[in-house]
């Protein structure tokens, strides 16, 4: 079972060059609302700049730090949203409290199964407890700012940091990430969920930017994705996905440093990078922990009860 805790995390020891720093939003009440308005009527927020470049720089480099560390050839665990090939093995049940490294479904040869290009350069993402685990991503998660739009804009009392990915969207072998709803995942009751999205990396059509469905969150969210019982793995309930209308999507074409706040239930995707560039990212997503509201045990991600969720400030 995952526990949550109300207790804001201490400031973390290991600072960024002071050069780094998130962009300071106004105390205006009046744009303030204006952002809160615009989330509750669009189901997200795009904020420019808010993490400068050498930020944005600083995270890549962390990153690639971790990667060297990481024995790139002890697990052979593949991220994809399609769902005829979602798996959902020990490996990914067991991320919620620890830093795991997820691979491309186009990084290995049907054929051969070596790998089509770089280690490198193979994997989709690393999650889920980066926010947690290392200083870095650590100390640019918890700001007070995060907390502030977490409840001003998203709504939340009682913000807990429930994960966190790093996304590569690697050259040429990008994969496509279908429409869905962030409540479907990371689900509670009621939903609550807001995922903050930050570009590490200019986002276009080309890369594979984001897409986001304005106002598709008034229809709520359809399903849930949860573990199975005594049998093991996950399951979508209902089974068959529903069908959303796309054809008023938007791309969300971006600068680095950019953030977009989503709503649980804002139905988004990203295309596949068929470019020579990457399209980096960094994700947290953050849940309700106040009374009232309540983690189911079936959700996908959990945590060991001596890891709780942890308050952003």
């Amino acid at each position: 079972m995952t526990t949550t805790s109300t207790t804001a995390i201490a400031p973390p020891t290991l600072a960024l060059d002071n050069g780094n720093k998130e962009l300071q939003l106004t105390d205006d009440p009046e744009v303030w609302e204006d952002y809160r308005r615009r989330f509750e009527t669009e189901g997200y927020l795009v904020l420019e700049g808010y993490w400068s470049r050498a930020t944005c720089a600083a995270l890549r480099g962390r990153m690639n730090a971790l990667i060297q560390e990481f024995d790139l050839a002890a697990h052979r665990s593949v991220f994809s949203t399609d769902e005829q090939s979602r798996t959902s093995d020990d490996y990914f049940l067991g991320s919620g409290d620890k830093i795991r490294f997820f691979w491309e479904a186009d990084a290995f040869d049907k054929e051969t199964g070596a790998f089509r290009q770089p280690r490198a350069a193979s994997i989709n993402k690393v999650g889920h407890a980066l926010h947690d685990l290392d200083p870095i991503f650590q100390q640019i998660t918890y700001t007070p700012q995060i907390g502030k739009l977490a409840r001003a804009v998203g709504g939340l009392s009682v913000p807990l940091v429930a994960q966190s990915m790093y996304i590569f969207k690697q050259p040429r072998i990008g994969g496509k990430v279908g429409a869905h709803q962030d409540g479907t995942f990371l689900y509670t009751e009621p939903q609550s969920v807001v995922g903050f999205w930050w570009a590490l990396e200019d986002c276009t059509m080309t890369n594979g930017c984001l897409w986001a469905v304005p106002g598709s969150h008034k229809g709520g969210v359809t399903r849930r994705f949860r573990r199975r019982g005594e049998e093991g793995g996950t399951e979508f309930v209902p089974a068959a996905a529903g069908g959303w209308d796309l054809e008023g999507g938007l791309p969300l074409e971006v600068k680095a440093g950019s953030l977009v706040l989503l709503h649980h239930a804002l139905v988004h995707y990203s295309l596949e990078n068929l470019s020579a560039a990457s399209r980096h990212a960094f994700s947290v997503h953050v849940v309700e922990g106040g009374e009232g509201t309540s983690y189911p045990e079936d959700n996908w991600l959990q945590r060991a009860p001596e890891m709780p969720f942890q308050m952003l400030p």
